[in-house]
């Protein structure tokens, strides 16, 4: 597996149209999100200069990407999710980064099943990068928009995490504000991260 990090003044064109139609195949074709997109490629208000993305590349093709914001921006847990936190003040420190957007299809295919191999060796290799890179960029922890369930997978791959706020049901699914430590799991190294091009 190879993986690409950088915001899209680091990353080429090219990659970051691959990471935008992988995200659209992911979320809108096949969970069937009703995100608004256009010519096949999934794009919010939080995809900014600011915006650190992390990709996997698994025989040649992009098959799991991440999206990193620091919560001293605008987010999506404090701007469209905020009630995930039972009341809390969403957090605004420089310590403490999104991870939203995370999918891993270790098939490559893109098709299907894409947050359920949340477990897979691939998507734990990409969570580590995505820890490393967070952390290479001052954050502590990850804050992120979780199904119900993925707290027990992230535990089981070695990593500390913990509820943030209660789950609520979103688009059919029980979702939950998850705090990830930085320092921990299975860990990639920052140094290991290459700055690759997805050719």
């Amino acid at each position: 597996m190879e993986i690409v990090a950088g915001n899209a003044q680091e990353l080429t064109p090219a990659v970051m149209q691959r990471i935008a139609r992988y995200r659209h195949k992911v979320f809108v074709e096949s969970l069937g999100w009703q995100l608004r997109c256009a010519d096949g490629m999934e794009l919010d208000q939080f995809d900014r200069p600011d915006t650190v993305y992390v990709a996997a590349k698994l025989r040649g093709e992009v098959a799991g990407t991440a999206r990193l914001l620091p919560t001293t921006r605008p987010y999506l847990l404090g701007d469209v999710f905020p009630q995930l936190l039972n009341g809390a003040v969403p957090p605004a420190s420089a310590e403490v980064w999104e991870l939203s957007r995370f999918a891993a299809t270790p098939d490559s295919a893109g098709s299907g099943g894409a947050l359920g191999h949340l477990s897979s060796p691939l998507a734990v290799k990409l969570l580590s990068a995505c820890l490393a890179c967070a952390h290479a960029r001052g954050a502590s922890h990850l804050i992120t928009v979780s199904p119900l369930g993925v707290e027990r997978l992230l535990r089981n791959a070695g990593f500390r995490a913990r509820r943030a706020g209660v789950p609520i049901l979103a688009q059919g699914q029980h979702i939950v504000a998850c705090l990830i430590d930085t320092a921990s799991g299975p860990g990639t190294e920052a140094q290991d991260i290459e700055e690759l091009a997805l050719a």
